[in-house]
């Protein structure tokens, strides 16, 4: 597999099979214990599909969730509510519904979601996680959405960046996601072809590398599909440059020991889809142009 098709915040492979100290030393771990609310609301329970999920999880009536919700239009922080908010969670909540339950966000560092997965200590990850065969060691998967690598600038372009020859641009990136390893390789060919390698831009969280673009600090940025177009549209002062590329599936994350509730999640979302709320969640959203019609289990690319 080419590290392209890994796109969305990649986790290294010694990483995924941390558990334990790393998986309970997650920066910044707040909790969000509200209610599922939205469309969760109008959503009844499976009686079947509620019979698959482990009674270990079930026991209490919710399901803990770890999330990096740093990642809008999918996962933020509510400004006035400090609730962790977005098409994903809107989209977890009425799957848990579906399965007669409630949920509990836990907002973490990304690279400590999976082994705190893996550790017990959530019991999904739902954090815009692209499935990969790598992460398919460590966790299961349950797809819920297809997304891309895309770009955007200024308005116009003032800069005239072109993603397939951005060298000597200044690039803004999320710390810890493919695109830093997608513009490493870029930057490469630059360099090899005796041009001035790309200058990558690493912030931490992408809301700084959206702010970073609008304020003119960098020539453009790069970043999953629904992010970029959501940058686009709540600033008003971006433009989309290039094509979206390096298309891959999100999944949820299940521990490896926890039954048969991938399954359930599995029914859960093809209930969604067929009574026409994911299509609503995601319209509502903007960001409908990444749904499918057939969720699936490890359906990782090879």
């Amino acid at each position: 597999m080419t590290t392209g098709s890994l796109r969305r915040r990649l986790v290294a492979a010694s990483a995924l099979v941390l558990t334990g100290a790393l998986a309970l030393s997650a920066c910044g771990d707040s909790d969000d214990s509200g209610d599922s609310g939205g469309a969760a609301s109008n959503t009844s329970a499976d009686s079947k599909l509620a019979a698959m999920v482990p009674d270990a999880i079930k026991s209490d009536g919710k399901i803990s969730i770890g999330t990096d919700a740093s990642y809008p239009p999918n996962e933020s922080v509510d400004p006035a509510s400090q609730k962790i908010v977005g098409w994903d969670v809107d989209l977890f909540d009425a799957v848990a519904a579906k399965l007669g339950l409630k949920t509990e966000y836990h907002n973490a560092s990304f690279d400590t979601i999976i082994p705190g997965v893996q550790s017990g200590k959530y019991e999904a990850g739902v954090s815009s996680f692209t499935d990969t065969k790598e992460r398919e060691q460590a966790v299961d998967f349950v797809t819920y959405y297809s997304a891309g690598t895309a770009w955007a600038a200024l308005k116009g372009n003032p800069k005239g960046v072109n993603p397939d020859d951005a060298c000597g641009k200044n690039i803004g990136v999320q710390q810890g996601t493919v695109q830093v390893d997608d513009l490493k390789a870029r930057s490469k060919k630059c360099t090899d072809a005796g041009k001035p390698a790309i200058k990558t831009v690493v912030r931490k969280q992408q809301t700084e590398v959206n702010n970073d673009l609008v304020a003119g600090k960098i020539d453009a940025m790069a970043a999953d599909s629904p992010i970029v177009g959501d940058a686009v549209k709540k600033t008003g002062k971006l433009d989309i440059i290039g094509q979206v590329y390096d298309t891959a599936p999100y999944g949820y994350t299940f521990g490896k020991n926890s039954g048969q509730f991938k399954e359930a999640v599995q029914g859960a979302l093809k209930a969604l889809i067929a009574d026409g709320t994911y299509k609503k969640i995601l319209t509502e959203n903007g960001v409908e142009s990444g749904a499918i019609t057939e969720p699936a289990i490890n359906a990782a690319q090879s």
